[in-house]
């Protein structure tokens, strides 16, 4: 079994409804988004994913959150932009372009800092 991993960094604000505390005011973040990969072969070059076709879906699931208020887009119009929320939808999104036979999305993580971080994956998909 093989994993890759890429991370991209992207700037956004958000805030936090119903937060008993900071993060209900409206703040910014430069997170970081995380994703594994996983294939069970090489192809015919020995490569499992080629890396620029992983970095560039996990930039075209960002580019609508960059630089911008989360809890105004669509993605998060009824649901908190919370770092939980960013690493299921991100999964979901990029699960839609990735998986494919023997290559799949195992795990997001998206880092609010250098200190705090949530992951997401689906129990439910194959490991092995």
């Amino acid at each position: 079994m093989f994993e890759l991993r890429v991370k991209l960094d992207f700037p956004a604000a958000h805030h936090l409804e119903g937060y008993p505390g900071d993060c209900a005011r409206p703040h910014g973040h430069n997170w970081g988004l995380e994703v594994f990969a996983v294939s069970k072969r090489l192809d015919s070059i020995g490569m499992a994913i080629d890396f620029r076709a992983l970095k560039n879906a996990v930039k075209e699931t960002v580019a609508p959150w960059d630089h911008q208020d989360l809890n105004l887009l669509e993605d998060f119009k009824k649901i908190n932009p919370s770092a939980e929320v960013i690493a299921k939808l991100a999964f979901e999104k990029l699960s839609k372009m990735i998986d494919h036979g023997e290559t799949w999305i195992s795990r997001v993580t998206v880092w609010e800092n250098d200190r705090c971080y949530a992951s997401y994956y689906d129990e439910n998909k194959r490991t092995t």
